[in-house]
């Protein structure tokens, strides 16, 4: 089975939201190894009112959600039924599979927010030990605290000074121990 790249639909304005119902449902109902990473398109614009520049998120595609998974009954199944999921883009019919994007469409899209779509396999678990590889925490060992697959960043909790600081970190910065 491969992982692949799929579009939901959300009412909108409940992008975000659904990326949060979704990641929950992924953790509780243990579909780690099936459903990876849930990204809502979004790119920095600056906006000026009153002659104050402010950076904003636009959403890129409004309504429309990425999902990276391995498409089973399982899976399928999970993703509809995420409050604020109307559905797979690219479905034929009631039964049939959704088409995947192709990878160029999705490294067009993950570039345009400033993401690069290295895959790397990732195979960290969170509460696990790792090297800092590079940077000014280079061969520091921490534990992961938290992973931001649509980020590819990790923070990784480093003992300094007796105490735990978290730091920020990208997915190649660190090494198993």
């Amino acid at each position: 089975m491969e992982k692949n790249w799929y579009v939901i639909h959300t009412y909108s304005g409940y992008e975000n939201k659904v990326k949060t119902n979704l990641e929950k449902r992924v953790e509780s109902m243990g579909m780690q190894d099936k459903i990876f990473r849930v990204v809502v398109p979004e790119e920095e614009e600056t906006d000026t009112k009153g002659g104050k520049k402010k950076v904003v998120k636009k959403k890129v595609f409004p309504g429309y959600v990425l999902v990276e998974m391995i498409m089973t009954d399982d899976s399928w199944y999970v993703v509809r039924n995420t409050p604020g999921v109307t559905g797979f883009v690219g479905s034929a019919g009631a039964g049939s599979k959704p088409t995947p994007l192709l990878e160029e469409e999705v490294s067009a899209i993950l570039k345009r927010m400033g993401v690069d779509l290295i895959d790397l396999d990732f195979d960290f678990e969170l509460n696990e030990a790792v090297r800092i590889k590079e940077g000014p925490f280079a061969n520091f060992v921490g534990t992961i605290q938290e992973i931001e697959m649509d980020k590819q960043k990790v923070t990784v909790l480093v003992d300094m000074f007796g105490r735990e600081t978290p730091v920020e970190l990208d997915f190649s910065q660190i090494e198993k121990i």
